[in-house]
């Protein structure tokens, strides 16, 4: 059953254009340009409860305006929304005691506090009683490995482990919805993997929907069974991790490795070829002649091993990308 609905969501900005140097400011003064900016436009999907949904797009596509409509942040200009059947926007006071927002660029915790206290602070801000704050917490804490560093100063974290705070800050009142926007941006490849596992453990304690932003396409294989693309503001593709490639299925990737160096111009000649390196060649072949091309290549070049595989996530998203800002 969908736990958050958006039909036909849209969010404008407006902004005023500015004319070149000082006689330029003196005409603003009189007479402005109003442009207007939208950056979610049209926008419907639904989630199911306890699903984890990927919510991805280039810079400046409209994710983070989204949740911030979903959370309540933000009003939109037009279209509605129901998260566990409230209107966000209306920042009811058992809506905002169910959600819960992080955001990886911005921190809720008190940078000269221990976390413990920014903590402490949560449970009186949300009613939580005391016994059930100090299971939850004992809880997180032992999940999440940080009993050490819940009473040094925030700033004196390291990214990683204030964003273990951030995430357990946001879970101490046992929210049934948890949006994330970039909650592993700038962490070292060691921390990324720790905040994912983290979050898959907490999917199995907690049963939380969780709708996960994130340019890290590691963060959603990883944790996400279904994604939600959004580019200029509209939705491009919603389904299936494993379906984006499908939906443009015409191309494979073929890699060969040979048992010596092949001149790069001789393998130009076959088509497709997207790089080389030492003794391995990569290339893009239509799916209809990957069987054609593999006899040609295995005929005509010292082939000692042969790779076919979809092509990768990432270019498939980005092909996605272009079609739609071709569109547009």
């Amino acid at each position: 059953m969908p736990i958050i609905e958006v039909e036909r969501l849209c969010r404008d900005f407006a902004y005023y254009e500015k004319a070149e140097g000082v006689s330029g400011s003196f005409r603003n003064l009189f007479a402005r340009k109003t442009l207007v900016k939208k950056a979610v436009a049209d926008v419907s999907f639904s989630i199911d409860e306890g699903s984890t949904v990927g919510f991805l797009g280039p810079n400046g596509a409209g994710k983070t305006t989204t949740l911030k409509m979903l959370s309540g942040i933000m009003h939109p200009s037009s279209g509605e929304a129901r998260v566990m059947g409230f209107v966000p926007w209306q920042r009811k006071k058992d809506f905002r005691r169910q959600i819960s927002i992080v955001m990886g660029q911005r921190s809720q915790l008190w940078p000269d506090l221990p976390a413990l206290e920014s903590f402490s602070l949560n449970r009186s801000i949300y009613e939580i009683d005391r016994t059930a704050y100090r299971q939850t917490l004992d809880e997180l804490v032992d999940l999440f490995g940080i009993k050490d560093q819940l009473s040094v100063q925030v700033r004196r974290l390291s990214l990683g482990e204030r964003m273990k705070m951030e995430v357990i800050a946001a879970l101490l009142h046992r929210p049934r919805v948890l949006f994330l926007d970039e909650p592993t941006i700038g962490l070292d490849l060691i921390s990324q993997k720790s905040i994912r596992d983290l979050l898959k453990a907490l999917k199995g304690r907690f049963g939380t929907t969780v709708m996960l932003t994130s340019h890290y396409l590691s963060d959603i294989e990883d944790l996400c069974e279904r994604i939600i693309l959004i580019n200029t503001g509209s939705v491009v593709y919603d389904g299936a991790l494993s379906g984006v490639n499908e939906t443009l299925a015409d191309r494979k990737t073929v890699t060969l490795v040979f048992s010596e160096a092949v001149d790069g111009s001789v393998l130009s000649g076959y088509g497709g070829l997207k790089s080389v390196e030492g003794v391995s060649a990569v290339f893009e072949v239509n799916r209809a002649e990957v069987r054609a091309f593999s006899r040609r290549a295995l005929d005509g070049l010292p082939v000692v091993d042969l790779t076919i595989e979809d092509a990768p996530l990432e270019e498939g998203i980005e092909r996605l990308y272009r079609l739609e800002a071709r569109r547009v």
